[in-house]
């Protein structure tokens, strides 16, 4: 099989930078950057706030900082795991010992710590859970990805660094609404790309949400969350509810199409920068043309 084309541009994975970079995951860099453009448009009221400093300096850090912390905890503490997992071969890469990772963990971590002064306090309670969890989700104590449905709950980290990029521009939290509904469409996102990991996961002992419910059920469990989502975000704007309806479509496809999850999950982030940047351009039009 051809090596896939992202791979084919970035360094070699013998190198240090091609293994830092293959670490941090980056065909997902827009799962958490992403949130970040389009709260900062939700936020901006004039096209020069949309490249404030504490505005572009977030999207630096969500877009290979943030992913460097968040996968390479989760790299560290599922080192024994990821032996058996066909998705660290060719796309992704395993950890391979020593200080380096955790070190840079530390070090992009107190990355995140030193933005909390810059934000309102609904920023920095937004940054301090997207830093709390994104341990947690992997490391000890808690270790949530190991106990089904809390490991889905928890992966609202995700929608975080839009909450605290919004606060940071608008000064002001974002709306609960948009929140919750954020939530729950990372709840889906998160179970979604966790059935590909059934078998490697069952083999290595580990529970989560889609070993407990099984293929069929998370695919179910996955257009539940979406379609709360979707209904939740219809009450900012109808508009929301029309974009994330999307998901719930996009699920029962893959259940009821002959493609395999396995191959239908590398379209899964084609799928969430597109719907971004229909958020993204809507906001930006209401702001030019309200």
């Amino acid at each position: 099989m051809s090596q896939p084309a992202l791979d084919r541009l970035l360094p070699s994975e013998t190198t240090t930078a091609g293994y830092l970079l293959r670490l941090s995951r980056p065909r997902f860099w827009l799962y958490l950057a992403g949130p970040v453009v389009v709260g900062v448009a939700y936020a901006a009221r004039t096209p020069e706030e949309l490249f404030a400093p504490v505005a572009v300096a977030l999207f630096a850090y969500f877009v290979l900082p943030a992913n460097v912390f968040l996968y390479g905890i989760n790299d560290v503490f599922d080192a024994d795991v990821d032996v058996e997992n066909p998705k660290k071969e060719g796309r992704e890469t395993r950890y391979r010992g020593g200080w380096f990772v955790p070190g840079l963990v530390v070090l992009t971590g107190l990355l995140g710590v030193a933005f909390v002064p810059f934000v309102p306090p609904a920023g920095g309670v937004a940054m301090g859970a997207f830093l709390l969890l994104s341990v947690e989700y992997s490391a000890p104590p808690f270790r949530f990805k190991t106990t089904p449905f809390l490991d889905s709950v928890s992966n609202g980290l995700y929608i975080l660094p839009g909450v605290v990029a919004y606060a940071a521009v608008a000064d002001a939290a974002p709306p609960a609404a948009a929140v919750v509904g954020g939530w729950l469409w990372t709840m889906g996102m998160h179970t979604f790309s966790a059935i590909p990991d059934i078998g490697p996961d069952r083999a290595a002992g580990i529970e989560t949400t889609a070993t407990a419910l099984g293929e069929s059920r998370t695919y179910i469990y996955c257009g539940l969350c979406w379609l709360a989502a979707a209904g939740v975000f219809g009450v900012v704007h109808p508009g929301f509810a029309a974009v994330l309806g999307v998901y719930p479509v996009f699920v029962a496809l893959v259940a009821v199409s002959p493609v395999a999850v396995d191959r239908a999950y590398w379209w899964f982030p084609v799928l969430n920068t597109a719907s971004g940047a229909v958020l993204t351009l809507a906001a930006l039009w209401v702001m030019l043309y309200g």
